[in-house]
């Protein structure tokens, strides 16, 4: 009986495994946006939208399991303004090569600050960070403080968030989710839900994207790698400062009432800050402020930053 009932489940799962990669590859091939840029050995995908100009590029960091498409949305509606945008996808995320271990911010921003020589791009940069994404923006800022005009940190995480002993329950869920999510992407039972992968709300390029990675076993593994170190990461980004002199604008997503004590230490970044500036959507979601519907509180952050940096002189006759 036991035996007929593990060949049973044994069918089945074959079955869900061969019925998401037919989901998959019904989808038909695909291409990424962007371009794939060398930092020495391997490559990340960046993508960048918008004219170059004398105003800063907004450089972006997405959050947990998060990768460029993430910020397809926000793109979209900075181009539309004259604003340059770059967004991309951390080394074993998304379309990019995998990285060494371990996954912390140190070695993520590492790889940014190679790739941010080897883009082309010049500073300094309003850096936009979504959730954990922001312990990572600030690292960077931190380390780089010539490359900085301002931040935009977006339901973002930071040091004095995750330092909160309360935030350890929550950091266990993550890890548990992460070392599940890897195996399951592992083993290609994520692919039969090829159609849930985007529940940001973004533009069809990137709501592919989403998509690919959320099926991809390797995309699945590295955000796991990356959670397990969560604290550590957030523990380097907390041994650096932020200089108060840049602008800094916070937009947080739900219920501001229910979420009111961990806001206080999510805007620890705004109130150190000269020129901060805060926003919550009540109708947004955690994923859904960086969607189509939700992100124009977004653009409104980025307007507060650029509104806020010193002005040129006037140029003499």
């Amino acid at each position: 009986m036991i035996k007929m009932l593990l060949v049973g489940l044994g069918v089945l799962l074959a079955l869900w495994i061969g019925a998401g990669f037919a989901v998959v590859a019904l989808a038909g091939p695909f291409k990424p946006d962007g371009a794939f840029v060398d930092i020495g050995g391997r490559t990340l995908r960046m993508v960048c939208k918008g004219p170059k100009s004398d105003k800063p590029v907004i450089w972006m960091e997405a959050g947990a399991w998060g990768l460029a498409a993430d910020f397809s949305a926000i793109q979209q509606k900075l181009a539309a303004r004259g604003l340059r945008s770059c967004a991309y996808d951390r080394a074993g995320m998304g379309f990019s090569d995998p990285g060494p271990n371990p996954r912390d911010s140190a070695a993520i921003v590492g790889d940014l600050e190679k790739l941010i020589a080897a883009s082309g791009e010049t500073g300094p940069f309003i850096l936009m960070g979504h959730s954990m994404g922001g312990q990572h923006v600030r690292l960077f800022a931190g380390q780089n403080r010539d490359k900085v005009a301002g931040l935009v940190l977006l339901e973002a995480t930071t040091p004095e968030m995750t330092s909160d002993p309360r935030a350890e329950r929550f950091l266990s869920r993550v890890r548990t989710v992460g070392r599940a999510s890897a195996v399951a992407g592992s083993l290609g039972l994520t692919r039969i839900a090829y159609g849930l992968g985007d529940r940001i709300g973004l533009p069809p390029q990137g709501s592919a994207e989403k998509k690919r990675a959320f099926v991809s076993g390797r995309h699945a593994r590295t955000a796991a790698a990356e959670v397990v170190v969560w604290p550590q990461g957030s523990v380097q980004a907390g041994m650096v400062s932020l200089d108060p002199a840049w602008p800094v604008a916070i937009v947080t997503a739900g219920d501001a009432t229910r979420m009111a004590e961990w806001n206080v230490a999510r805007r620890a970044p705004e109130r150190a800050s000269r020129a901060g500036w805060y926003e919550n959507v009540a109708e947004a979601e955690h994923a859904t402020l960086l969607g189509l519907t939700h992100s124009d509180a977004v653009i409104r952050a980025v307007d507060h930053v650029l509104g806020a940096l010193p002005r040129p002189p006037p140029e003499q006759p």
